[in-house]
């Protein structure tokens, strides 16, 4: 076997057992908590009757319940034999030598810390009963009862005399009652629990050979167990022989000095007292990598759902502006439209008006110029037909009535024509300046929208080819940093070689007049390797020289290079290749 091989272990190939998958794993809890207070007699009732998990008769037979019965009766007559010794004895030590005063007051003090045991006890196997258990109730029962075992204790030593042996016997004796029924209690309580929490029963326990045998370790398997939930005795044995056996392949792998292992290799040890197994020690460092890795993905994921939600803002936001600005020209077209109607229809009223004016006086220019042609006429008729002055006025009246209602008639006339032309004018005029305002709508609102489209295609254009851009840019970039670089690469190799290839001609020289053997010239060739790849042994002792060069150099380059197939050999090579570089040798 070589030291990459991975070393077997007593407990078998198996180095990942089932154990806690986090660092702290809590153990489950008892029972489950009831949701509202009217389950808690039921939990109770299922408690008493076994149908918690599984009903109680089909754990005991008949004769285990008769026998379970009899035990508990038993239990009963001595708690009742040792409630009646200790209050006799409790009570008159307390008058006599607690001076309580009476005997009453001695009697009340030895029935309370009697009652209030009993009560406790009650409790607690009560809850450890309905799968509640409270587990400090223990302690102050045990210190009422060791205060019980002092007190009966106390009862029966010697008042005036001296101590003799029998008095020890006696003392001793007035404690053993309460002794052995809070031993009784504790029997109970873990049967109880046993009964009504089976899977606590299958919690293994240690062996009492091995804490005698191996107190200390078996102390820190003891904590281990009981701090990471690990139920199991034998995984734990599995765990603490995988953690021996890669000890000792480390030991092997490092000759010896386990200060010369990484970080990550050491922690199985590490996270030991954690819970960790080796196995899950060892894949630490790759679950953090890749829940660093997905960090950071939910991270870039995270950005760039910002970025996306900053750019539809902004999109969002030019959309509502160019809306805004749309309905503003409609707006302003709609109340040009109106403003225009209006003025239309007031200039189609005052030209209606101006036309009914005209035609008003030129009827009255009319009337006066016939009425003076009338007078004129009317004159001359009366110089020359004054004696027909009463027919001839007959007659002109009849003709001024008949003239007066011909241009009445005329006037009505050219008042109708007059309204008509006015109404069809004002009528003509909104509807062409309603026609155009609608037409002025229409118009504006393509106008708007081809100007939308352009200005958010023109945007998509103007995006699309800054970012084809951009990428064009990188990708040159990109090119022309990997052109500069392998270049960089291939020059430095270039030169790399060369200085080896004058060096292994140099030391070929030198080694050719020192005439060494094969062996020394092969690990002359490791050292060389070494230095080529960077090592620099004269900041360093010796152990970090045999660790940097065991990381420069590995086992398969120096089977390649020295032409020896035995890993044993190749690392033999190394090792004196380490001694002669510690010693000064520089190629």
């Amino acid at each position: 076997m070589t030291i990459t091989e991975w070393p077997r272990t007593a407990a078998g190939p198996v180095l990942e057992p089932s154990g806690p998958d986090t660092v702290s794993v809590a153990p489950e809890l008892v029972s489950q908590t009831p949701e509202t207070v009217s389950d808690l007699p039921k939990i109770a009732s299922d408690a008493e009757s076994g149908t918690g998990s599984e009903p109680l008769s089909r754990r005991l037979t008949g004769t285990q319940t008769w026998a379970a019965v009899a035990i508990v009766a038993a239990a009963l007559v001595l708690a009742g034999i040792g409630l009646y010794l200790s209050f006799e004895h409790v009570a008159g030590f307390a008058h006599e030598e607690l001076r309580f005063g009476s005997l009453g007051k001695g009697q009340l003090f030895a029935s309370g810390v009697d009652v209030g045991i009993m009560v406790m006890i009650a409790v607690d196997l009560l809850m450890a009963w309905l799968k509640r258990p409270i587990s400090w109730i223990r302690y102050p029962v045990w210190l009422l009862t060791g205060a019980t075992v002092v007190l009966n204790a106390a009862s029966g030593a010697p008042r005036d005399r001296g101590w003799e042996p029998l008095d020890y016997v006696a003392a001793g004796a007035h404690g053993v009652v309460p002794v052995l029924f809070i031993v009784v209690v504790e029997l109970g309580r873990t049967s109880i629990d046993r009964i009504v929490r089976p899977e606590q029963a299958e919690r293994d326990s240690i062996p009492w050979m091995r804490w005698a045998l191996a107190p200390i370790a078996t102390a820190q398997i003891f904590r281990r167990m009981k701090l990471w939930g690990i139920a199991s005795y034998p995984e734990m044995v599995r765990r603490d022989q995988a953690l021996i056996a890669y000890k000792q392949w480390l030991k092997r792998t490092y000759s010896g000095n386990l200060s010369k292992a990484t970080e990550d290799e050491k922690l199985p040890m590490t996270m030991a007292p954690y819970g960790y197994t080796v196995g899950e020690a060892l894949a630490m460092p790759a679950q953090q990598a890749r829940d660093a890795d997905e960090r950071a993905e939910q991270a870039e994921r995270e950005r760039l759902d910002a970025e996306t939600r900053r750019e539809l803002a902004q999109k969002q936001a030019l959309a509502e502006r160019a809306e805004a600005q749309g309905q503003l020209d409609e707006v302003l077209a709609r109340v040009d439209g109106q403003t225009g109607q209006a003025r239309a229809h007031a200039r189609a009223q005052v030209s209606a008006a101006e036309r009914a004016a005209e035609l008003e006086e030129a009827a009255l220019q009319t009337a006066v110029v016939a009425e003076a042609r009338a007078r004129e006429a009317e004159a001359v008729r009366r110089e020359s037909e004054e004696r027909e002055a009463t027919a001839a006025a007959d007659v002109r009246a009849a003709e001024l009535e008949w003239e007066t209602a011909e241009k009445r008639k005329l006037a009505a006339e050219a008042d109708r024509v007059a309204a008509a032309e006015a109404e069809a004018i004002e009528t003509r005029t909104i509807a062409e300046a309603r026609r155009a305002a609608a037409e002025a709508d229409r118009v504006a609102a393509e106008i708007l929208k081809d100007a939308a489209e352009t200005r958010l295609a023109a945007s998509e254009a103007a995006r699309k080819e800054a970012e084809e851009e951009e990428r064009r840019e990188a990708a040159l970039a990109d090119i022309e940093g990997n052109r500069r670089k392998a270049a960089d690469h291939a020059k430095a190799g270039a030169e790399a070689r060369l200085a080896a290839a004058e060096v292994e001609r140099r030391a070929a020289e030198i080694e050719d007049e020192a005439k060494l053997s094969p062996r020394q010239r092969a690990v002359r060739k490791v050292a060389r390797m070494a230095l080529t790849a960077g090592l620099m042994p004269e900041s360093l002792a010796y152990e970090d020289v045999h660790t940097e060069l065991c990381r420069l150099v590995s086992i398969a380059d120096v089977q390649r290079e020295t032409a020896v197939s035995s890993t044993d050999t190749a690392s033999k090579y190394r090792t004196e290749a380490v001694e002669i570089l510690a010693q000064g040798y520089r190629a």
